[in-house]
């Protein structure tokens, strides 16, 4: 009776880390671009784009992605309601510049982003807390 050799494992391949630092790079930088073109769609009120609507959007792309990269770096560390506080003032925050862009009053604008504020903290919040170990 002729019996296979027992198979031995295939050498264990080390797994590279640059797809996660990628998509860590990535996505704040997809969502910057997306972001300041968006403030400076808004900013223009439908009129021809100038160098300022540009320079508003390359300066606000710039700073959304630097502060998401930085909440998706430093976030994770804090405690499930701070990580869940922090997503959400950078979501109310943003969404109260772009809403504050389109002419709306100080305290529309403020309303409005406190509402996403507290909509996005709830939502966050509840997957911490469901997802934790």
């Amino acid at each position: 009776m002729a019996h296979a050799a027992p198979a031995t494992p295939a050498p264990a391949t080390k797994r590279s880390a640059i797809p996660a630092v990628t998509a860590k790079l990535a996505v704040p930088a997809l969502a910057g671009v997306v972001y300041g073109l968006w403030t400076s769609g808004i900013d223009r009120h439908a009129g021809p784009i100038t160098g300022w609507n540009v320079l508003l959007g390359v300066v606000s792309a710039l700073v959304f992605a630097g502060v998401m990269y930085g909440v998706h770096t430093f976030a994770p560390r804090l405690p499930r309601e701070l990580h869940a506080f922090a997503w959400a003032a950078f979501a109310g925050i943003s969404f109260g510049f772009l809403y504050s862009l389109s002419d709306a009053s100080v305290l529309k604008s403020a309303g409005l982003s406190l509402v996403v504020t507290a909509g996005v903290f709830a939502v966050v919040f509840y997957r911490f807390y469901t997802t934790e170990d």
